[in-house]
């Protein structure tokens, strides 16, 4: 799909990371929680599966998810949980069925099957926890029990690890810590304070005390900035574009996406800015702009995670050489991300090299069509979309249906907005 500008006003999915939290926090709370502008695609319905198959009253209505909360304690399930392709279901209600008084099995398909599991196994190992595991990978078994909170020092920055620790140390007497090399994306913390947890933030270090006693509370979710990134670079990359992405979710620790692109040059603005539960709102406007190469570090890593992939074909239209470095992370997510940008943008003419933890991109060059692979990894499709906006002839995407894992609507928006 080549386009000559993209111009108009969209709005994007709901936040993929805030509806996970939504549904599990208001299901461990005291209550009857209300989410409006939930995310219906398939990683948060793999949540909100496996959360009714323990016990979980949840109703979902045409404009909002009702969940009649459990105020900590779950209901044995009666089969294994399947967290599907979703690595923050795994991981984020492990930190949960640790404080259970049962065990749960919990699988997932053959991609999120590769993705390491040793990661939150050891810091619910150290609480008290009885785990087994398929050597660190999926399937998974959580034997719940009485847990004693832990001051845990993270070797990487992970808002999955952080957040399931921060989950158990609900059921732990006492105060759990957790500390991350660099700081990453906070929606655990901000939702568990706006359901009355006890959370105490000092620069990278986050507390909880437990046990904790949360009330129920309505949440409306904002538009998810991962999601509206693949928007900004087809805006910022195609001549004669100008686009309004309306109530997307700013929070600090997301917006890398919109630092890295204004330090290439491009042109963004911020307009109505709000605050809704604890998370803050605004319009995002991008035009065309004329980019130069930048370089990314691994402080930046932790808060462009999923945007990577997109920044790279941003980069391929940008003067200069843009490095990206301490991304080692990218390979243990759906698919290898660095080996999977750099095979498929290099088929459609880039000047890219691939690095063990990063990649350099030497621009600007003209993209070209070519048969190219998602590697069924969401992000990987729509950074390929992205790309083929610019490139001569026609592109095919092998496996693009997996936009359904967070952005369902994908090519409908697209097309939507290109001229």
């Amino acid at each position: 799909m080549s386009s000559n500008g993209i111009a108009g006003e969209i709005e994007v999915v709901p936040d993929k990371s805030i509806s996970h939290r939504a549904l599990m926090i208001s299901s461990v709370s005291d209550g009857t929680s209300r989410i409006k502008n939930f995310l219906r695609a398939d990683d948060c319905i793999s949540t909100m599966n496996c959360l009714r198959n323990l016990g979980v009253d949840i109703h979902d209505k045409d404009d909002e998810i009702i969940v009649r909360g459990s105020n900590l304690e779950l209901k044995g399930p009666q089969k294994v949980l399947d967290a599907g392709n979703s690595g923050t279901t795994v991981r984020l209600l492990s930190g949960i069925l640790a404080g259970q008084k049962f065990a749960t099995k919990i699988t997932g398909d053959e991609s999120l099957s590769k993705r390491p599991m040793k990661r939150i196994t050891a810091p619910l190992e150290k609480m008290g926890a009885q785990i087994k595991s398929n050597n660190g990978y999926l399937p998974i078994e959580v034997k719940g029990g009485r847990l004693k909170p832990v001051d845990y020092n993270s070797e990487i920055s992970s808002a999955q690890v952080k957040s399931c620790v921060l989950f158990a140390g609900l059921y732990a007497n006492g105060i759990t810590s957790f500390t991350e090399p660099c700081k990453s994306r906070d929606h655990t913390e901000r939702m568990l304070k706006n359901f009355g947890a006890e959370v105490s933030v000092v620069k990278n270090r986050v507390s909880v005390k437990g046990i904790a006693k949360l009330h129920s509370s309505d949440i409306y979710i904002p538009g998810d900035i991962s999601a509206a990134a693949f928007f900004m670079v087809a805006a910022v990359i195609n001549r004669n574009s100008e686009l309004r992405i309306k109530n997307v979710g700013i929070n600090p620790t997301r917006t890398g996406i919109i630092d890295v692109l204004k330090r290439m040059g491009a042109k963004i603005s911020i307009e109505h800015k709000k605050e809704i539960a604890g998370e803050p709102l605004a319009d995002i406007i991008i035009e065309f702009s004329d980019l130069k190469s930048t370089e990314i570090n691994k402080n930046e890593i932790p808060l462009l995670i999923d945007e990577i992939p997109v920044i790279a074909v941003a980069a391929t239209q940008a003067h200069g050489t843009t490095k990206i470095s301490g991304a080692g992370e990218l390979r243990v997510k759906e698919t290898d991300r660095l080996k999977a940008v750099s095979s498929e943008l290099k088929k459609m003419g880039a000047d890219i090299e691939e690095f063990e933890d990063g990649l350099a991109i030497k621009g600007p060059v003209k993209l070209k069509g070519a048969k190219v692979d998602s590697f069924n990894d969401h992000r990987m499709a729509m950074s390929l979309a992205v790309a083929s906006l610019i490139a001569e002839g026609d592109a095919e995407i092998l496996n693009k249906e997996c936009v359904n894992i967070s952005f369902p609507s994908f090519f409908e928006t697209m097309k939507k907005i290109v001229k």
